[in-house]
């Protein structure tokens, strides 16, 4: 039996400097936080395209897509990301707190998604 291919390959969005924030962020959740978060991103790499309740697409703001995730505690995660040719760049992970998805977290992903744009 072969295994399954994926359709994109997750890649962390890398500030000039060389950081990669999504990464920091992992980094700094429980072990079973990273383990959800990396199942959910594992999802839509083998699963592109894929929507809701797993994924979906940033109106207004094209190009935008969050992976929905549930963490331990009840909270909910969100990383939003953009596809550019096979990758998937993880542009910005936070945990959500509100019903509505805070501007400063989308125009943060958004400015991130033009950065890399530029560089490819």
């Amino acid at each position: 039996m072969t295994m399954p291919e994926k359709v994109v390959v997750a890649k962390f969005y890398r500030l000039a400097g060389g950081r990669e924030p999504v990464r920091e962020w992992l980094a700094g959740l429980s072990r079973e936080d990273r383990r959800l978060i990396g199942r959910d991103i594992m999802r839509v790499e083998f699963g592109w395209p894929c929507g809701p309740p797993l994924c979906a697409p940033l109106t207004n703001y094209s190009g935008l897509h969050e992976v929905r995730g549930n963490l331990t505690g009840k909270r909910i995660a969100r990383v939003f990301f953009t596809v550019s040719r096979r990758d998937m760049v993880l542009l910005h992970g936070f945990i959500k707190k509100t019903q509505a998805t805070p501007r400063k977290e989308l125009m943060l992903a958004q400015r991130r998604m033009k950065e890399h744009d530029r560089h490819v």
